[in-house]
């Protein structure tokens, strides 16, 4: 029974190291993030929208030597994946947000005196640029 277990540990890890490779290498059409259910919980964490921490346990013993070498190579592959994050917003926040700033562009062009109020006879206020 443990014998199953550890088989599929290990297994799961190797898919872990391909998605890794996967991820790193840049050239890859295909994340294998479904051959997995590791794989497939840490989608989002390790291609998707957000930032990931790895910890990597070594030790210096001479009898681990080669588990901390493989482990901090593997640990070297993870740090090198690159994500592209971004704000996640409803496009009504957003448009939202990019009028507050446009009207904040506005009344600071106001204040420097970019702009001049005129009034008319029909009580109409026109804007004129300086």
């Amino acid at each position: 029974m443990r014998l199953k277990e550890a088989t599929k540990i290990n297994l799961s890890l190797s898919v872990l190291g391909n998605v890794i490779s996967a991820l790193v290498d840049g050239k890859s059409t295909h994340i294998p993030y479904r051959n997995s259910k590791l794989t497939r919980l840490l989608q989002d964490s390790l291609g998707g929208n957000s930032k990931t921490v790895m910890c990597a346990s070594i030790s210096p013993a001479d009898s681990n030597y080669v588990e901390t070498i493989s482990t901090l190579r593997y640990a070297g592959r993870a740090k090198n994946i690159q994500n592209r994050t971004h704000v996640n917003d409803e496009p009504k926040d957003a448009l939202l947000r990019h009028f507050q700033e446009e009207i904040a562009e506005l009344k600071r062009q106001l204040e420097e005196g970019l702009f001049e109020i005129n009034s008319s006879e029909d009580g109409d206020e026109d804007v004129f640029l300086q």
